[in-house]
């Protein structure tokens, strides 16, 4: 799971590029947003859009939160958007696990460190102007990182910066902190892989919070568990679970009916109507299955995965529909109405 943006008013189709507006009669009730990090949020009349695994992929990403209408397309990315959540990818860098990490990422990490060193500005600040910065020395050919030859000694200066950066209580560790695994809004409740009953019936909350203070290294001082297992590890935990969002033909030992009823007995413990995920890219695009009670929205958009078209969520007055460009590079938008 990408991104979660809260809008006030629907985006008429014939306008992809136009970021939502403020309604002007004030009629809107206020956005409510319970727990810490967020857990529960209300809100009522609002435009929600979700969009699923980036994978790391700039581009893909940029043309996704324009076809969703909450960035802009005049090259200067003008951002009105919400909270995201958390995902597998996300908890694996703060273990230390850099597997799926491409040298470029490492090379950043060194750049990165050493902009901090060198700026004086806030963190916030520096966090926001970081891809201008990292571009524009990418393009001037500035950085002695970028195009250096990749070695040993390089590598492991940059899984030196990289763990830095990522460990808990490092920089980029406490900023993913401010953001859930599990994020319930109204009746739809979000999360990277999928929620389970004994997941609801551990607290949602519980398992927000356990992630956010190991991210943010405050385990070491308290009894809790160095890692939250539950939410961050396992199979079946909230992160890595594939249970509804794979093909009947992969889930020999859980027919469909019983994995209906588990996903059933999930949304009635935790209120909600429908859960959206992601971590599994659906070939056929964004899907719904089980009575539309679940939406599966990682359609693989990444070069590095399945270089698919970019598609959006959207859901307004407790109906969802699929956004998407109909063409690779930004133009007239589709829109397929689905409940």
């Amino acid at each position: 799971m990408a991104s979660l943006c809260f809008n006030s008013l629907p985006l008429p189709p014939s306008q992809p590029r136009k970021l939502a507006e403020a309604p002007l009669n004030g009629g809107l009730k206020p956005i409510v947003i319970n727990g810490d990090p967020p857990t529960f949020v209300s809100a009522p009349g609002r435009r929600i859009v979700a969009v699923g695994d980036l994978h790391g992929d700039l581009v893909q990403a940029r043309c996704a939160l324009e076809t969703a209408g909450v960035l802009s397309s005049n090259g200067q990315d003008l951002w009105i958007g919400g909270e995201t959540v958390n995902g597998n990818h996300e908890t694996m860098n703060v273990e230390g696990d850099f597997r799926y990490v491409e040298p470029g990422a490492f090379d950043e990490c060194i750049d990165f460190l050493e902009y901090l060193d060198e700026d004086e500005d806030s963190w916030d600040e520096a966090f926001v102007n970081w891809i201008a910065v990292s571009e524009g020395w990418k393009g001037d050919s500035m950085s002695p990182n970028h195009w250096a030859p990749w070695n040993l000694v390089k590598r492991q200066k940059g899984v030196i910066a990289r763990s830095i950066l990522l460990r808990p209580g490092g920089l980029l560790a406490c900023e993913l902190a401010r953001h859930p695994v599990v994020l319930k809004v109204d009746d739809w409740v979000f999360c990277h892989g999928g929620l389970l009953p004994h997941h609801v019936e551990y607290g949602i909350e519980r398992m927000n919070k356990e992630v956010s203070d190991w991210m943010r290294g405050l385990n070491e001082l308290k009894s809790s568990p160095q890692l939250p297992f539950i939410a961050t590890r396992g199979y079946d935990s909230v992160v890595w679970n594939r249970l509804y969002s794979r093909d009947a033909a992969d889930l020999a030992d859980y027919p469909s009916h019983q994995i209906s009823s588990i996903l059933k007995e999930t949304l009635q413990a935790v209120g909600a109507k429908a859960m959206v995920v992601g971590h599994t890219p659906q070939t056929v695009g964004i899907n719904c299955k089980y009575n539309c009670n679940i939406w599966r929205i990682d359609v693989g958009m990444s070069r590095g995965v399945l270089n698919s078209r970019p598609e959006v969520l959207e859901i307004v007055d407790n109906k969802a529909r699929v956004l998407r460009s109909r063409s690779d590079i930004f133009g007239e938008l589709e829109v397929v109405d689905c409940t």
